[in-house]
């Protein structure tokens, strides 16, 4: 939504965005800023706030925070990213068929979405927070798709001609 917000061409479209946002994460207590420096959405979750105030003593766990890139790496832009992602998630759907698709849909996403990269430069970090954090809480997929996820993500791969990284143990 705060890409959607800044492609905005119309100052009140981007408002609906930004207030759905607001509204998204307001629903999870969560607030948003944006870190100018180095352009990238920081999301707090409300207790650690007093105003518009991050109070350090407040921080519990770090790792409740999250930080999304809004710009890609070098010339990328979303738009090149997700076409770029979009042309191999349909090359897994006409060789592995729409579950397969499905799930390098969602991993299209994560990768485009969180990170604006390419699914080529996938990390075992990124595969690792995939599968455990974004796919179960994100993807609403039936048993028949989750039990896909790891062939589906071989596929994506394969048809990227990029190795598999292996899940991280660290995640």
């Amino acid at each position: 939504m705060t890409r959607l917000a800044r492609q905005a061409t119309d100052e009140a479209e981007a408002d609906a965005y930004r207030a759905d946002r607001a509204d998204t994460l307001g629903a999870h207590d969560y607030t948003a800023r944006i870190r100018e420096d180095d352009d990238t959405l920081i999301l707090y979750p409300d207790e650690w706030l007093d105003g518009d105030t991050v109070e350090l003593d407040r921080i519990d766990d770090t790792d409740r925070a999250v930080e999304i890139p809004l710009s890609g790496a070098g010339d990328d832009t979303w738009a090149a990213v997700e076409a770029d992602n979009a042309a191999l998630v349909t090359a897994v759907g006409e060789a592995h068929g729409s579950i397969h698709e499905a799930n390098a849909r969602a991993f299209a996403d994560f990768m485009g979405n969180h990170y604006c990269r390419r699914i080529e430069s996938a990390t075992a970090d990124h595969l690792a927070e995939f599968c455990e954090e974004y796919y179960p809480r994100n993807v609403w997929a039936d048993a028949d798709q989750q039990a896909a996820l790891d062939a589906s993500l071989e596929y994506l791969f394969g048809v990227a001609d990029t190795e598999c990284p292996e899940r991280s143990a660290k995640m």
